[in-house]
């Protein structure tokens, strides 16, 4: 298990590095991400390169006998090259050229920041790939953002030729018959922009096939950056495995499109506020299905808070061990923070570290860090490469999630990942374990799919989730499923499209209401659900009404349906439940395959499973609480953080923010 995170010793003088190593013995600190931003200082000039301090840095890393996580540094170009190549910086959505400054600054469509990167990461290779203590690659950081500059434009063209070949097939893909926007020649074609086909900021577009396409391509072109430089790398360094660190679920990048090019996964984790465990769950269960369940690093994290928000709260007692517990039970072979040492200045300075400004060890948070540290040291490889042995599966898609927030209508007030996160938190406090996976993948394990706002339908996935219907599995979809095809066109057929058989529905009316218009949804005999912002006008065609409309003039007619479909069942929810609606018709579906977890009924309590390779099960209870929690235990065996034995019924207790790990006696 790698516990440590970025360290940036070429922002201290050397006798600021002796009293680091004390402290990172004092914590079991044993893996350092360096060279993150250390471009300027390695290529002063673009001929030049000067890694003297960088070959300080890693040489004392291996006295010290810690591990390299050997970043290539090129998250952020240096200023010489915005100065001599002013075309490497990137232009806006609004179409300004911007000036060096700040980082994610580089247009990835540039051959010389191209050439540039991969040069660097080419030499960094050739010089420290060899070395023992180097057990992974950082390329570039957290990419992100866009470009709408001439280069991006023509290699935009490039991009649309390869995926469409003629203008023929990009005029009917795009529908360009509407509005006089057939195209007769690819040098037509602009970036859609604020100077194009958008208005009122980058989500309000005329055309959302377009702005589809630039989407896709933006997230492409940065891929090509990361795989200029891992091929760079592996001239020299054939196995040391390669990442980047993602960021969650970060709408700009198609995550699935990236994962096949990584060799394990690793992302930051910085949640919005203090209260949503289910989200960081959610993200990384998320990350953890890039790779078909493949265990992953927790890359980033504060231990106590962040500095790049207009409020930062602290992280209270206790909640940096309980998250970084809740990492490894979803699947973190790596538990690492940024930053090590909290930076002098800059807009970081006050970013949390596990290292403050004084240096001190007899702060809260370093000695919280530290007990982790021996946790993770006591528990060795025990947890590292197990898997989720779920039986349930979320279905999230970018495609959908940018077509859906891109179309105009019916209604801008509903947000994919706010649909998602509803359902995904039913699955999370009902105890289920979910593996989230892309509409691609296979779903011959899962008896539950879930697939919220499934807007885009891709050809094949109609098919896949009838199977799982089929062999006697069940089906979860949501209002505004099945609307438009992989164009981002609609199907001409009754609405959800393809989904209609498998769900026994018809939809011809929806009704978009603001968030002061609730409309109640019985939902059996006597729950009452909330739904607000969309209602569809439900029409069975075989399916059975198990929740219903009370007020307006479609009351009485169906809000929730259950189609029989062969030997399994198909859900349509068609209104925007609130909380306790998605809660009961997750439920259902989760107590009829014998899923709903033991601690269903306690509330932030969260139990996660995984196997060690050996078959070993771990089971994880974490207290999301403020307060104590006592429950019977689901299992006996050893609890490995308290030494204490556990026996199946027999009481546990947890406290606040408290967390077991029993390894199950077999």
């Amino acid at each position: 298990m790698w516990f440590g995170g970025d360290y940036n010793p070429e922002q201290w003088s050397k006798d600021v590095w002796d009293q680091d190593y004390r402290l990172f013995d004092e914590a079991r600190i044993d893996t350092l991400t360096v060279g993150v931003f250390s471009w300027a200082l390695t290529q002063p000039a673009p001929d030049v390169y000067d890694f003297t301090t960088l070959d300080g840095i890693v040489e004392r890393a291996l006295a010290e006998g810690r591990n390299i996580c050997l970043a290539t540094g090129t998250g952020a170009h240096p200023a010489w090259m915005a100065r001599i190549f002013p075309e490497v910086t990137r232009v806006d959505f609004e179409g300004r050229r911007h000036r060096f400054g700040q980082r994610h600054n580089s247009c990835p469509s540039s051959p010389v920041f191209r050439k540039h990167s991969a040069e660097m990461a080419r030499r960094l290779a050739r010089r420290y790939g060899s070395l023992p203590n180097v057990v992974a690659w950082h390329v570039g950081n957290e990419y992100g953002g866009a470009c709408y500059c001439d280069l991006c434009a023509a290699a935009f063209r490039v991009w649309l030729r390869n995926r469409y070949s003629t203008l023929d097939s990009l005029n009917e893909a795009w529908y360009t018959r509407f509005w006089s926007h057939t195209f007769t020649d690819w040098d037509e074609i602009e970036p859609p922009s604020a100077l194009t086909e958008h208005w009122r900021g980058p989500d309000h577009t005329a055309f959302q096939g377009i702005t589809l396409d630039y989407l896709r391509f933006m997230s492409h072109a940065m891929l090509q950056n990361f795989a200029d430089e891992k091929a760079a790398i592996r001239e020299s360094d054939p196995d040391t495995p390669i990442t980047t660190n993602f960021m969650g679920m970060y709408r700009p990048i198609d995550y699935h499109r990236w994962a096949s090019h990584l060799d394990f996964v690793s992302w930051d984790n910085y949640p919005p506020d203090d209260k949503s465990p289910e989200r960081m769950a959610l993200a990384h269960d998320l990350m953890r299905g890039l790779k078909g369940g493949q265990p992953f690093w927790l890359m980033e994290q504060t231990p106590s808070y962040t500095a790049s928000r207009d409020v930062n709260p602290l992280k209270r007692p206790g909640i940096m061990g309980l998250w970084s517990w809740q990492a490894v039970a979803h699947g973190a072979d790596a538990v690492l923070f940024f930053q090590m040492r909290a930076s002098r200045g800059a807009c970081e300075k006050y970013h949390g570290a596990v290292i403050g400004h004084a240096g001190r060890s007899d702060t809260r948070v370093f000695r919280e860090v530290a007990a982790l540290g021996r946790q993770l040291d006591e528990l060795g490889a025990v947890t590292v490469g197990a898997r989720t042995p779920a039986r349930a599966a979320l279905l999230f898609d970018w495609d959908s999630w940018w077509a859906l927030e891109l179309s105009d209508g019916p209604s801008r007030l509903v947000r994919y990942q706010a649909v998602v996160l509803a359902y995904y938190r039913a699955l999370w406090s009902l105890g289920a374990q979910v593996d989230v996976v892309p509409v691609t993948a296979s779903l011959d394990a899962y008896d539950i799919v879930v697939a919220p706002a499934l807007h885009m339908l891709k050809a094949g996935v109609a098919q896949r989730l009838e199977d799982v219907a089929r062999r006697g599995g069940s089906v979860v979809t949501t209002f505004l499923s099945g609307r438009v095809d992989e164009n981002d066109n609609a199907f001409l057929m009754d609405v959800p499209g393809p989904l209609g058989p498998l769900m026994g529905v018809r939809v011809d009316e929806w009704d978009a209401r603001g968030p002061e218009v609730v409309n109640p949804v019985l939902l059996g005999d006597s729950v009452v659900s909330e739904a607000s912002l969309l209602f569809e006008l439900v029409i069975p065609q075989g399916a059975s009404v198990v929740g219903v409309y009370q007020d307006d003039f479609y009351a009485g007619t169906p809000a929730v349906t259950r189609n029989a479909f062969h030997a399994g069942e198909g859900w349509y929810v068609a209104a925007g439940l609130d909380q306790t609606g998605v809660d009961w018709v997750v439920r259902q579906v989760l107590d009829r395959h014998g899923l709903t977890g033991p601690y269903a009924d306690v509330p932030g309590l969260e139990a996660a499973v995984r196997v060690a390779p050996d078959g070993t099960r771990l089971v994880f209870l974490l207290n999301h609480n403020a307060s104590p929690v006592e429950v019977a235990s689901c299992s006996t065996g050893l609890d490995l953080l308290s030494g204490e034995r556990v026996r199946s019924g027999r009481p546990i207790r947890l406290n606040a923010h408290g967390v077991a790990l029993v390894r199950v006696d077999r």
